[in-house]
């Protein structure tokens, strides 16, 4: 795999991994670099006949760079044959995922903005970009189906973003991008910050996305509860990630806890005192 990173940049000596980088793990990823000529790239590969390095490349190629909050693509070893394992090979942006040195409010108000910014995308610029709730619509409903389709980053949550002074600087991890209804990121992202930080950090990130996105999102307890259910049978092994980016106070237990607690909220806003499948 270093040697078809080096040959994709023309290096003349072999590339070197730099560090293992963490937050995520669909796919293992590594900051590689080469010294001729002097570059750092991110090397992401996928599990065996995972086709989700061709999707990843397909969306960032329409992407070009989303005006500098989204990597490029080098290069894609979609199938694995040069490198063991379906791979893609990108640009590193500036910045590192940061869970603490903000305090929740800013940090809720810059993902609202940036998010906005992902679904003001033109679907239009993608020629095959898959049906996000093709496979959730019954589950979803109708109603939630039924919703305004945009680019859906399809996992944005806190650790997929980058910072840099406090600033983002850029949104990675774009295997899962889909057409989808706003409310599918605007609700997983908002399950994340309850769990970073409680209910004022996801009303704040609601209302900075619906004055930067200047639309509001219907139905929002309805999706709240669609994130909650997509994440019920999981919800403890999310633990590793939140560790990784400092955040080590959330074990399973705790993070089964905040889910119980947020899902009693939103089914007492929906009308519902059923708690029973929790």
């Amino acid at each position: 795999m270093l040697r078809w990173a080096a040959e994709t940049v023309g290096s003349e000596t072999p590339a070197r991994v730099v560090r293992h980088l963490v937050g995520g793990t669909h796919a293992v990823t590594h900051l590689v670099e080469t010294t001729r000529p002097r570059r750092q790239m991110v090397l992401r590969r996928y599990p065996p006949g995972d086709t989700a390095a061709a999707r990843e490349a397909a969306v960032l190629t329409a992407l070009d760079g989303l005006a500098g909050s989204a990597p490029e693509l080098i290069d894609v070893d979609p199938d694995g044959k040069r490198t063991g394992a379906p791979s893609t090979l990108i640009t590193r942006l500036p910045g590192r995922a940061d869970l603490t040195s903000m305090s929740p409010a800013e940090a809720a108000e810059q993902l609202g903005r940036a998010l906005a910014r992902v679904h003001a995308v033109p679907v239009g610029r993608f020629s095959r970009l898959r049906d996000g709730m093709a496979a959730v619509s019954a589950a979803a409903g109708d109603l939630l189906s039924a919703g305004e389709q945009v680019l859906t980053h399809y996992d944005f949550w806190s650790g997929n973003v980058l910072w840099d002074d406090q600033v983002i600087t850029g949104i990675v991890d774009w295997s899962g991008a889909s057409r989808a209804p706003r409310g599918f990121d605007v609700s997983w992202c908002r399950l994340d910050l309850v769990l970073l930080h409680g209910e004022s950090a996801a009303d704040t990130f609601l209302a900075a996305y619906e004055r930067a996105a200047r639309t509001t999102v219907p139905d929002i307890v309805s999706w709240d509860l669609f994130a909650l259910a997509n994440a019920r049978d999981t919800i403890e092994g999310w633990h590793p990630n939140y560790a990784d980016l400092g955040r080590g106070d959330l074990t399973a237990t705790e993070l089964r806890a905040r889910h119980t607690a947020w899902s009693q909220n939103r089914l007492t806003r929906e009308g519902s005192l059923d708690f029973s499948d929790e």
